[in-house]
């Protein structure tokens, strides 16, 4: 503290001696010393006069403040009435104080007065938006220079203490502070300061009492409505009912709080308001209804706040922060999600735009209060004030919602209102009898849909039958008579009403009598429904059931039900017309759809059927029974040589050509038909006699008719056989596995063997491999058969390199078809059976003919590669006789090729030689071993040793062998070799 000019003035005459030059110095520099002392005094501590007639007086910004200044404060006093400056020294309650106020007051007039000194606990002005100031207790005590020491007064809201100050006086005052803050500090008259509590004390109980019955109301709304938003607008109205009661002060006086000590109920309530207003927002908004982001993003929020509850614990300035902060967002987030939903028409949105908006005044205004923008006494409570009337503007909003559909409550309407409503929202036509008056009563929605005049249908119950459909009349007037004679039961019918135009829509009656008092029908009452799309789509599915969907053409089961009908005629009556079948199916039309497309086919297969029918008589029946495959039953014709002309007929109508595009597909057919033999023939029977005549007809070369003879139907039947017996042999392994040599040219040595499928069958014997091969292919047992070879060859090929050491290691090569090539699965098989078989890289060798690799050029060499990765060698059999073997062989990885027979065996032609030197010339200069088929003879050999041909294969050579003999014919010739 500065000191008192007036002090030092007093000073100077004992300090001045004008004899001296000393005397004379000291006095200059005193008198300079006084004057600066004297200006510095100027912005000392000055009294603060207390008039009499005004009711508060603020200190707020006149306080000196000593902050971390210790336990002990020493301080100069504001100069007295003789203008004498004093220092007093304070000291702390506790011992442990650092934080200090100063501050002075006079009383110029002539009488005592007493005056209340109030610090707010609590101050939302100013409290600050970050770390806010969630309120103390903030005067420990007041310390006063001269006087009667202040007397702290009794209240929940403010550190209140009573002073007296004499006429006169100059009073200084230190105030040991709590906290270092200060927000507000006044000197009240007291009757005024208790005239101010006790208004907004009023005001309070009056916004207090509005909240709760708000929240109580709309709680009670919850247990009679039972909707979602009522539940969370009760929440918010609680949040804010819990706000107040701890901003008023209310909470305080009831849980008998500590003065000050109620921060963490204060963050908490922020906290909780927040999170009851995103739950109000989403429940209201129904926001998952729009986009599951919403339910997301709102589960987020709401985690976040409520965890903040966690936060308040351990600081309650950091959660009420954090949640002034996320008040304000989602204020703003709603309102933008409000306006955009109410673009989109949303009714609750529009609802809900005017409270929303007051919100976000409410925000604004709140914002301005903490950051200390907006300053005003009444501030705080008019905040308060305005959160009740946001809520009640809510409570309105969400009950002007929930009953704009009128007061609908559950168990306020009948049973007959409740059957009345589901019937208008079910949107049935009512069908009303008054069976006393026999009137009938539709209301115009059937007149409407039957283009008929309105009037038309309400009459008399036999005028219906003029509107009904012929077939309807009969069964709708026995079930109206039935109801009214047993006098009970229902009607369910489905009947059939004509339009305008002659045009018949289906309906579905469904009506129960009602009986009078009598016991007698009075009304009969129930509803009409439009069946019309219902029953065209069922007609629709029960035609494609049995037609075909491409060429409309019977399918099938209808054919097969044709069939068995006509059958059945023929059997009861002997001189009715016996029944022909007749199979066609398209010669190559596989190809040909390949060629043009799917499209295409599709085209041609209708522009056949179309053929085929208009050659037909009407007792005739077509029906397409597969892809490329007809049938047709022939009752128009019953002698042989006639259905054969007919047969001829439709081979002649297919055979002519098809223009598609630009252009031209020719197509032949095969038939094969069956003659019913007046026996107890099934349809299926015929059926099958018909395919098997068929089947002979493709065997013959296609583009012929055949009839069925009963000589043809072993051999069908055969095939059936052969095809099981086959595969039982390759699954217990009784399928013989023999060897052709190949032998190395240079020496006559083995080098290796052609591994071959021979089937000895235990009845018919040896069966060829031209015959249980091709059936092995339409089968699909091809596969199993060529992994069986391929098995066996493998596992006696490590036999031999294991027990038979030779100098150059054997090979064995296995035929593979193109339905091997073309398995996913072949890869694994091989790799699978290369490493249960150890064996030699690259003397598992795999044959694949041109047309076999040629199947599908890309899928089959991605394979080959693969294959030779593996370690299996690669064979190219049959080189030379496909057309484009020149152009595609670079592409494949083979390491052999092997010239077919044709070009071995000698034909007299002299280009023969030159041909079969440029074969074995174009395989080593690809680097690849040439292997030649076909040797018969010892000049065979000899002509292709001297072309250069590495390897031979032929009869000359051996014929296929057994394991054992090809093992004796490996040592064979290894003797030889020795010796």
């Amino acid at each position: 503290m500065a000191p008192n000019p007036i002090l030092l003035r007093a000073m100077l005459p004992t300090i001045q001696d004008p004899s001296t030059r000393i005397g004379r110095w000291l006095t200059a520099l005193l008198t300079a010393a006084v004057a600066v002392l004297a200006a510095t005094c100027a912005y000392a501590l000055e009294p603060i006069q207390v008039p009499l007639d005004v009711d508060a007086l603020e200190l707020t910004d006149v306080v000196e403040f000593h902050r971390d200044a210790g336990s002990r404060l020493q301080v100069s006093t504001a100069p007295g009435a003789d203008g004498i400056v004093r220092r007093i020294e304070v000291m702390s309650r506790d011992g442990e104080n650092t934080n200090w106020a100063v501050f002075a007051l006079t009383n110029s007039s002539d009488e005592q007065i007493d005056r209340l000194i109030v610090a707010p606990f609590f101050q939302l002005v100013g409290s600050r938006l970050i770390w806010p100031d969630l309120g103390s207790s903030r005067v420990a005590s007041i310390t006063p220079s001269q006087g009667i020491a202040p007397e702290r007064q009794k209240s929940l809201e403010a550190d209140v203490f009573l002073i007296t100050l004499d006429p006169g006086a100059i009073v200084t005052f230190v105030a040991e502070l709590t906290t270092p803050e200060l927000p507000q500090l006044r000197v009240w008259e007291p009757d005024a300061y208790k005239e101010t509590v006790n208004a907004y004390t009023l005001y309070r109980g009056i916004i207090l009492g509005i909240s709760g019955l708000l929240a109580l109301f709309l709680t009670i709304l919850f247990v009679v409505k039972g909707t979602a938003m009522f539940p969370a607008t009760a929440a918010l109205a609680w949040a804010v009912l819990a706000y107040l009661c701890i901003d008023f002060g209310f909470w305080s006086r009831v849980f008998n709080l500590t003065q000050g000590e109620d921060q963490l109920y204060r963050a908490s309530a922020e906290v909780m308001l927040a999170a009851s207003l995103i739950i109000f927002l989403y429940t209201y908004l129904n926001l998952n209804r729009w986009h599951i982001r919403y339910s997301h993003l709102a589960l987020a929020t709401l985690t976040m706040l409520l965890g903040l509850l966690g936060v308040a614990v351990w600081d309650p300035s950091i959660a009420a922060g954090i949640a002034r902060i996320a008040l304000g967002i989602i204020g703003v987030l709603g309102f933008v999600t409000v306006i955009v939903l109410a673009l989109q028409g949303y009714d609750r949105a529009i609802m809900l735009i005017p409270t929303w908006f007051l919100l976000m005044v409410w925000l604004v205004g709140a914002a301005m209060t903490v950051t200390g923008a907006l300053a005003n006494d009444i501030v705080q409570p008019a905040l308060g004030g305005g959160l009740v009337l946001i809520v009640l503007l809510i409570g309105f909003t969400v009950m002007q919602h929930a009953f704009a559909g009128g007061a609908i409550v559950q168990g306020l309407i009948s049973d007959v209102e409740r059957r009345a409503l589901a019937l208008t929202g079910a949107g049935d036509i009512i069908w009303d009898w008054d069976v006393d008056r026999d009137r009938i009563y539709t209301g115009n929605e059937v007149e409407d849909l039957l283009n008929l005049r309105h009037g038309t249908l309400d009459g008399p119950a036999r005028e219906w039958l003029d509107v009904l459909h012929p077939q309807d009349r009969d069964r709708f007037r026995a079930t109206l008579d039935a109801v009214i004679d047993q006098r009970r039961g229902k009607v369910q019918q489905d009947f059939r009403l004509r339009s305008e135009d002659g045009h018949f829509r289906w309906f579905r009656l469904r009506a129960r009598p009602i009986l009078g008092s009598d016991a007698e029908v009075i009304r009969c009452v129930g509803t009409l429904l439009d069946i019309t799309d219902q029953k065209t789509a069922e007609e629709r599915m029960l035609h494609d059931a049995v037609h075909d969907n491409l060429t409309g053409l019977a399918n099938r089961e209808l054919f097969m039900d044709r069939l068995n009908a006509a059958l059945a005629r023929a059997r009861v009556d002997a001189a009715a017309i016996k029944p022909a079948v007749l199979i066609l199916n398209l010669d190559r039309f596989k190809q040909v759809n390949d060629g043009i497309g799917i499209s295409a086919g599709d085209s041609i297969l209708l522009t056949v059927a179309r053929r085929l029918d208009r050659l037909l008589q009407p007792q005739d029946s077509l029906a397409r029974l597969s892809g490329d495959q007809y049938g047709l039953i022939l009752l128009s014709e019953q002698e042989a040589d006639r259905i054969a002309q007919v047969a001829d007929s439709l081979r002649k109508a297919v055979r002519a050509p098809i223009t598609f595009g630009d252009r031209e597909v020719f197509l032949t057919c095969s038939i094969g038909f069956a003659l019913h033999d007046g026996g107890r023939q099934s349809a299926e029977e015929l059926v099958t006699d018909a395919e098997i005549a068929l089947n002979h007809a493709k065997r013959l070369g296609g583009d012929r008719q055949e009839v069925f003879r009963p000589i043809l139907r072993p051999l069908g039947r055969n095939v059936i056989d052969l095809e099981s017996e086959l595969r039982k042999s390759i699954k217990e392994e009784t399928l013989g596995v023999f060897f052709q040599p190949i032998v190395r040219l240079a020496d006559k040595s083995v080098a290796g063997f052609e591994v071959l499928a021979r089937w000895k069958h235990p009845k018919r014997g040896q069966i060829s491999p031209s015959e249980f091969i091709p059936i092995a292919e339409q089968s699909g047992l091809i596969n199993e058969l060529g992994l069986y070879v391929l098995e066996k060859g493998a596992k006696q090929l490590a036999e031999w390199q294991q027990r038979l050491p030779m100098p150059q290691p054997l090979f064995v090569s296995v035929n593979m078809s193109s339905r091997q090539l073309l398995r996913h699965d072949l890869i694994n098989d091989v790799k699978a059976i290369l490493s249960r078989s150890s064996i030699v890289h690259g003397t598992l060798k795999l044959e694949l003919t041109e047309s076999v690799v040629m199947a599908n050029p890309e899928y089959s060499a991605k394979v080959l590669e693969r294959l030779r990765a593996l370690g299996a060698g690669l064979s190219l059999d049959d080189f030379g006789t496909g057309y484009s073997s020149l152009a595609y062989l670079q592409r494949f990885p083979f390491d052999t090729i092997k010239i077919d027979q044709s070009f071995v065996r000698p034909n007299g032609r002299a280009a023969r030689p030159v041909i079969l030197r440029s074969i074995v010339a174009l395989g080593h200069d690809l680097g690849m071993a040439v292997v030649a088929e076909g040797a018969e003879g010892e000049s065979d050999a000899l002509e292709l040793l001297q072309l250069g041909c590495e390897y031979a294969q032929g009869y000359y050579f051996g014929q296929a062998m057994s394991a054992e003999e090809a093992t004796a014919l490996i040592r064979k010739t290894a003797l030889a070799e020795s010796a």
